[in-house]
């Protein structure tokens, strides 16, 4: 009886409302939703600014937040929307991360649109040697 209650318990991840929604949604509806995410998120820094100034909350919003967002607009300007949302389709593609938040989503999609090489193992490859190569 004392080894099974030692035996991790391996449940199946529960997908958040985030992921389910996102899945329902055809291109041009993910297109409208991120847009509006990103657009929620800038706005709601730039008011944090008007109303507040530079203080530490603003500061933590847009080290937690905001900046991520202002580099994927910029990534989206550049290379288009589509392939972004590719990117966060593949994300909640693999079960496991179904749980995650949409941020961690665009986290993964940010640096994977960033990273050089062609197939998805090429970019991992390039975004792993980038770890962990020596600093000049």
């Amino acid at each position: 009886m004392l080894l099974l209650s030692a035996q991790e318990i391996k449940s199946e991840p529960v997908p958040n409302a985030i992921a389910v929604y996102w899945k329902t949604l055809d291109k041009k509806e993910k297109e409208i939703f991120l847009f509006s995410y990103l657009t929620q998120v800038y706005d709601t820094h730039q008011k944090m600014i008007k109303d507040l100034g530079y203080d530490s909350v603003t500061t933590w919003y847009f080290d937690n937040k905001a900046e991520m967002i202002y580099g994927i607009f910029d990534q989206v300007e550049q290379a288009g929307m589509q392939e972004f949302i590719g990117w966060i389709d593949e994300y909640y593609s693999h079960e496991e991360f179904s749980g995650n938040s949409f941020d961690d989503a665009l986290s993964f999609a940010f640096r994977f649109q960033q990273a050089s090489g062609e197939t998805i193992w090429e970019k991992y490859e390039n975004l792993k040697y980038g770890k962990i190569k020596p600093k000049n």
